[in-house]
């Protein structure tokens, strides 16, 4: 069975959005992070924004970011949204209009490798309401933002999480890998 995966930067006060204020704390190491993180996932669920923008932007970036670019345009895209009529980015990308926890939980139930969720902070708020996601990997960086969209909204209900694993990378960024406890 394949877990839905969020993987967020996010700033210490729990900002998420525009990150970015991630580039001045790039290091080669958090990249294999990423490129891992990649090897081990099968697909993308995103929010209709988010893909808009990475529809717009991967495809330019394929030379700048080699296997990892070629990825991120050939992965099944799975997209979220009420207002989409075609996703065409890629070769596979599939519009989910209705249903979505039991579409989302058709896709669970295949088999495979994780389905990873970049951004979408809106569909986040919708998977954590539907209980749908299973896994958090959030890329902590030692800033302050003081002012953005938040990963967790205010006054959502309480979610338990086991610490599964942390990386630490020379730059004060932090990993911290979460399981859903249920």
């Amino acid at each position: 069975m394949r877990k839905v995966v969020v993987s967020e930067f996010i700033s210490l006060d729990g900002v998420c959005e525009a990150p970015m204020w991630t580039f001045e704390f790039g290091t080669d190491e958090q990249n294999n992070f990423k490129f891992n993180e990649m090897k081990n996932g099968e697909g993308l669920l995103l929010g209709r924004k988010t893909y808009e923008g990475f529809a717009e932007a991967w495809p330019n970036m394929i030379e700048q970011t080699g296997e990892y670019g070629v990825w991120m345009n050939n992965c099944p895209k799975y997209i979220v949204s009420s207002t989409l009529d075609k996703a065409d980015w890629g070769p596979d990308s599939h519009v989910i209009r209705d249903n979505i926890a039991e579409e989302i939980n058709k896709l669970k139930e295949q088999p495979g490798k994780d389905i990873l969720v970049f951004g979408s902070l809106e569909l986040i708020k919708t998977l954590i309401q539907l209980d749908l996601i299973d896994e958090y990997r959030l890329m902590t960086y030692p800033v302050v933002l003081g002012s953005g969209q938040r990963l967790f909204p205010e006054g959502m209900d309480k979610i338990k999480l086991k610490l599964e694993a942390t990386e630490t990378f020379p730059t004060g960024v932090v990993t911290h890998t979460y399981s859903v406890v249920r």
